[in-house]
């Protein structure tokens, strides 16, 4: 779940979002989506996005535990899910490459799909653009027979080898922050990555991020502490 709170500061914003929501500090990730600067007939405002719960507000699907539900499912339980499969084997097929979908895992209403292909690549794209295109696509289908499911396609596991890439990234960087005292921007990401970045370096001392830019793609910007 999210939720937005403004105040004069990111900290009063944060204390409002923490008497409202009845959380502690460490229960909710923190984005700043808005920051307007004090003029002389206005007061400066920081307004701020709240992550909190289990959703993310996105469509990957977190990292499956060791268990039951981390098994793969290769064969459709329902006519949804067969339709689904069949729904992204053609579509693959229509942008003329070769591929097989499957069921990789199931999770309460998501549902996720692995394509085993030869073009992987290209089915995955530059930063993983024809992938999300793909997912975007499939969701419109699959919501028209099943407005509760959700689904998240893969491949090549390229979903968490992309999320473990965006977090070793950002440390690098947050480490030459902390060493030079100077801010520098990461590149433009989804809400989803944004995420990835300021719930890894919540807790990395000396540093903090902030979104900076307009749109779905923003850039985290990661800056000294001013208390360090």
């Amino acid at each position: 779940m999210q939720s937005e709170f403004e105040g004069r500061t990111e900290q009063e914003a944060i204390d409002k979002a923490i008497e409202a929501l009845n959380l502690e500090r460490d229960q909710f990730d923190v984005e700043v989506i808005e920051t307007s600067r004090k003029g002389l007939f206005k007061k400066g405002s920081v307004k701020i996005r709240v992550y909190y719960g289990d959703d993310s507000g996105e469509e990957y699907a977190e990292e499956e535990e060791d268990g039951e539900d981390s098994q793969s499912y290769n064969v459709p339980e329902s006519d949804v899910e067969r339709k689904v499969i069949e729904f992204v084997e053609t579509l693959i097929s229509k942008m003329g490459y070769e591929g097989e979908a499957a069921i990789s895992y199931r999770r309460e209403s998501k549902v996720g799909i692995s394509i085993d292909s030869p073009d992987s690549s290209i089915i995955i794209g530059r930063k993983g653009k024809n992938l999300d295109a793909i997912q975007l696509v499939t969701n419109v289908y699959a919501g028209n027979l099943d407005p509760d499911i959700k689904v998240v396609i893969d491949s090549e596991n390229y979903r968490m080898r992309h999320e473990e890439q965006i977090i070793r990234s950002a440390y690098r960087v947050a480490e030459s922050v902390r060493r030079t005292g100077r801010s520098k921007l990461l590149d433009p990401m989804n809400p989803f990555e944004r995420r990835l970045v300021h719930t890894a370096l919540n807790d990395f001392e000396g540093v903090e991020t902030k979104s900076e830019g307009e749109g779905l793609y923003k850039q985290v910007r990661i800056i000294p502490r001013s208390d360090q």
